[in-house]
């Protein structure tokens, strides 16, 4: 392997760990994301991290995540609801803490953006029993 195959994937595998922390991390805090982290580090990985993507696609957490938006870009209602209701959550506390309102109004619009984007992507199919 070369040096610079050997320093990308390096450099994947370090934003494939970067991203999983930040993701991990926006479990507990209110404002940061957790999907689009994961998903991040599921990219990173496949590129630097063979064994790091296969542990992310088997975990019980983020495993069925990352193979729905792998396989068609879906995102769960579930996910949907806890990422809109979190978005509110902190446009309110933009709107009670910011120094200005047009710095709470343009964070808020940027959230509507996002979680209008957001709603927007397909479901996940159910699995019927035949």
């Amino acid at each position: 392997m070369s040096l610079g195959a050997r320093a990308r994937r390096w450099a994947w595998l370090c934003l494939a760990y970067l991203a999983l922390a930040l993701g991990v991390i926006g479990i507990f805090l209110p404002g940061l994301p957790t999907t689009p982290f994961v998903l991040l580090s599921a990219y990173a990985a496949a590129r630097g991290s063979d064994r790091l993507h296969a542990w992310l696609l088997a975990h019980r957490l983020y495993g069925p995540m990352i193979r729905d938006w792998q396989a068609t870009g879906a995102v769960s209602r579930r996910a949907k609801h806890w990422a809109l209701g979190t978005m509110a959550l902190c446009a309110v506390i933009f709107f009670l803490t910011a120094p200005r309102w047009w710095m709470a109004a343009t964070g808020t619009a940027i959230m509507a953006l996002v979680g209008t984007w957001l709603w927007l992507r397909p479901e996940p199919e159910k699995p019927t029993a035949d």
